[in-house]
C-alpha cells in the first residue's frame, strides 16, 4: 500500500472515529469543526482531541497574504536592523566606559563603510516621504510612483549637493501630476515645510530627465479639476459647482486666453461668481483663501471671463 493510500484510510478511520463517539457522547444533532486546533461540537461545546498537524493554503495575492500573516517585520525596510549609535549610554541606560566608547565607535566606523551612498539616502529619504504621504493624506499608488521617481533621482546622483527635502517634495508632486490627482504645489510645499524655489528647481529636473526614463507623462492641472476641489473646501452644492464648469467651457469657446495664467485664479473665479449668482454667497477673501490667490488676481479674473459670457 503507497503513502497517499495509507494516509487517506487513516483519516477515512478518524472520520468514522469521530462520528460515532459523537453519536454515542455528543448530543443529538452534532456538527463538529475544527476550531484553534480542537476539534469542537458547536452545537455542544464538546471536544473531540486536538488537530495537531494542519496544512495551510498558500497565499497568492496581496490581500491574502495580509490576511494570513502573523507577525511585522520590526526593522526599517532599508538599512541594516542594528544600528550603532555615538551615544553615551547603552541600552539599559547605564554609561559606557572609555573602552567601551572606542570598541562602538571603531565598530560604527566600519559599519558605515560597508554601506553605500545610495543606501544612506534611501534611509532618510523613505520616511520622509511616508510621513509627507500620511500628512497630506495620500493614496498609496501615488506614493508608489513617487518613491519610484525619487529611486531613479537617487540613482542618477541628481541629489549631490542638493537638498533631499525638496526632491522628495518634487518627487511627490510629479506623481500627483502624472495621476492627476487634485493638489496644489503650494500644499506639498507647506506640508514639506521646503521652500517654493527649491521644490520648483527639483521638479524641473525631474520632468526634464527622470519622467521620460520611467515612460511617464507630466500632466499640468487644469482649472476643471481645480473647480470641483474648491467647491468640496467651500461647501458649495454640486449644482453650483456644474454651473462655475459651464461658465468656464463658454468663455473658453468664446476665445478666452488661458495660456500664461494660473489656473488657481480661473477656478477661484469662476468659483466666485457660481456661488454669487446662487444662493450661497461667498466673499472674496474666503475664496482667495482657499483658492492660495490674491483678492486682485480674483477680481480681474473675474471681469475677463465676465467679458467673455456676455
Amino acid at each position: 500500500m503507497s503513502y497517499k493510500d495509507r494516509l487517506r484510510s487513516t483519516k477515512a478511520t478518524t472520520e468514522e472515529g469521530l462520528s460515532c463517539s459523537s453519536d454515542a457522547q455528543c448530543c443529538n444533532n452534532p456538527c463538529i469543526e475544527s476550531r484553534d486546533g480542537d476539534n469542537v461540537c458547536l452545537n455542544c461545546g464538546m471536544s473531540f482531541g486536538r488537530n495537531l498537524v494542519g496544512n495551510e493554503r498558500r497565499a497568492y495575492t496581496v490581500e491574502e497574504v495580509n490576511k494570513r500573516r502573523r507577525t511585522e517585520p520590526r526593522w526599517r525596510e532599508f538599512g541594516p536592523r542594528t544600528m550603532l549609535p555615538n551615544s553615551k549610554i547603552d541600552s539599559k541606560g547605564r554609561l559606557i566606559n572609555a573602552r567601551g566608547k572606542t570598541l562602538f565607535s571603531r565598530l560604527s566606523k566600519i559599519q558605515n563603510s560597508l554601506i553605500s551612498s545610495i543606501e544612506r539616502n534611501f534611509w532618510e529619504a523613505k520616511p520622509k516621504l511616508k510621513m509627507l504621504t500620511s500628512k497630506m493624506n495620500i493614496p498609496e499608488y501615488i506614493k508608489e510612483t513617487a518613491w519610484k521617481i525619487y529611486s531613479v533621482v537617487a540613482k542618477k546622483k541628481l541629489t549631490m549637493g542638493r537638498s533631499i527635502d525638496g526632491f522628495i517634495a518634487a518627487a511627490l508632486y510629479a506623481a500627483i501630476r502624472v495621476h492627476e490627482f487634485p493638489r496644489l504645489l503650494e500644499e506639498v510645499c507647506e506640508a514639506s515645510m521646503t521652500p517654493r524655489r527649491t521644490v520648483h528647481r527639483s521638479l524641473g529636473m525631474i520632468v526634464k530627465e527622470v519622467l521620460p526614463e520611467l515612460n511617464l507623462k507630466y500632466k499640468p492641472i487644469t482649472a476643471e479639476q481645480l473647480v470641483f476641489r474648491f467647491g468640496n473646501d467651500l461647501g458649495l452644492p454640486m449644482e453650483t459647482q456644474k454651473h462655475a464648469i459651464n461658465m468656464l467651457v463658454e468663455a473658453s469657446k468664446n476665445g478666452l486666453l488661458r495660456t500664461g495664467k494660473d489656473p488657481k485664479g480661473l477656478a477661484a473665479s469662476v468659483i466666485y461668481m457660481a456661488a454669487k449668482a446662487g444662493n450661497c454667497r461667498k466673499t472674496q477673501a474666503e475664496v482667495s483663501e482657499v483658492a492660495k490667490v490674491t483678492e486682485v488676481t480674483l477680481r480681474s479674473r473675474s471681469k475677463q471671463i465676465k467679458s467673455k459670457l456676455q
